[in-house]
């Protein structure tokens, strides 16, 4: 039953994620961190486990993973997981693409791990950069001129993304809407851009229809041809070192604090450099959990935990249900080492699901074997 009194049995900290002498602190969660929980503390590590059977931790880095857009100008991203609310897919383009597209399937929210470029858009110009978050409503046609190589993390969702409720942080939610960048319309004439015998190809990028995952629209005149637009519906670009970030002196917040942008089943949060939490005593790591309600992605951007490097570009992925957290020795060596880091510096991308995630192949074939 869930209550604002909540029970204590056993041997126990008194502080919530701190004080553990030597127990290990595993939560047992509803909700996203944010309905009933309870936090059991173990005598052993709970991810110290051998699988059998499909729900497993994954582990791969994107860096070997083998988009077809990273090789032919006319290839597409590749699908790495998948559920019925969100496909989440790895973009590695170079050139320009020599089609416009339309993903019909539900908005299009992508992160710029590297690279920098211009999406043309019918709203306009939308120049990109990294650490940018780049919104594409549902059905709006775009086309990719990369400046060089441009990695993306792409998360489409089936129902549209909104910006989340600011609670009790009011207008002073992290994401400041101010802060987007907005393109101008910018009508582009017949002749130019990529075309074939006088004809522009739009790729619709859907689910499979009887086998097949596009459909191509042939235009006489160029589909970005816009001269102006209003309304509440509009691509933007929000750079992560423009997001505030909310900190505790005395707690390891939850993710959920982190909150960008969400739709149906679909949580996206920015985990950014900030300062440690100062209390000694302090867990300045996340705690063990198993977050029984959703899937978690992580996605490593850059930075470094405690002085231990996080590989840029490495994803994890756990099946919600399944223990999981930060290593051990990353625990340890943050509680030795308390007085000689001030600062978390790492820039992760999370995306947290209520329906089971399912891996690709590639990514099945591509994984680390930790677990």
């Amino acid at each position: 039953m869930e209550s604002f009194v909540h029970l204590r049995k056993g041997r126990t900290p008194r502080r919530l994620h701190a004080d553990l002498d030597g127990l290990k602190d595993d939560e047992l969660g509803r909700g996203g961190f944010t309905g009933r929980t309870a936090n059991v503390y173990r005598r052993n590590d709970p991810t110290a486990y051998r699988t059998v059977g499909p729900l497993r931790p994954v582990d791969v880095l994107s860096s070997e993973l083998k988009p077809t857009d990273a090789t032919d100008a006319d290839g597409a991203p590749l699908l790495m997981f998948s559920n019925a609310d969100c496909l989440v897919l790895l973009s590695r383009r170079s050139e320009p693409m020599p089609y416009f597209a339309r993903y019909v399937d539900g908005d299009l929210l992508s992160f710029v791990h590297q690279g920098s470029g211009v999406l043309e858009t019918e709203f306009g110009p939308v120049t990109y950069r990294e650490g940018d978050w780049v919104y594409l409503p549902k059905a709006c046609t775009w086309r990719q001129v990369p400046d060089g190589e441009t990695t993306l993390l792409m998360i489409q969702a089936t129902d549209e993304f909104r910006v989340p409720p600011p609670a009790q942080l009011g207008r002073h939610f992290p994401f400041d809407p101010s802060q987007v960048v907005i393109p101008e319309p910018a009508p582009i004439d017949d002749g130019e851009g990529p075309h074939q015998d006088g004809e522009y190809e739009v790729r619709l990028i859907h689910s499979d229809i009887e086998g097949a995952g596009t459909t191509s629209l042939f235009y006489r005149h160029h589909p970005l041809d816009v001269e102006g637009w209003r309304g509440d519906n509009f691509p933007f670009t929000f750079n992560i070192a423009d997001y505030n970030v909310v900190t505790s002196d005395s707690v390891h917040l939850p993710p959920t604090v982190h909150l960008f942008m969400q739709a149906t089943g679909v949580y996206v949060m920015n985990f950014l450099p900030k300062p440690a939490e100062g209390t000694p005593g302090t867990e300045r790591t996340p705690w063990y959990h198993r977050n029984v309600d959703f899937d978690e992605i992580a996605f490593f951007h850059s930075g470094s935990l405690y002085g231990i490097p996080m590989p840029p570009g490495l994803i994890s992925h756990a099946p919600q249900g399944v223990h999981h957290g930060a290593p051990e020795k990353a625990r340890e060596r943050a509680r030795r080492t308390f007085d000689e880091y001030s600062r978390v510096d790492w820039s992760v991308i999370s995306i947290d699901t209520r329906r089971r995630l399912v891996p690709s192949a590639e990514v099945l074939a591509n994984d680390l074997g930790q677990h």
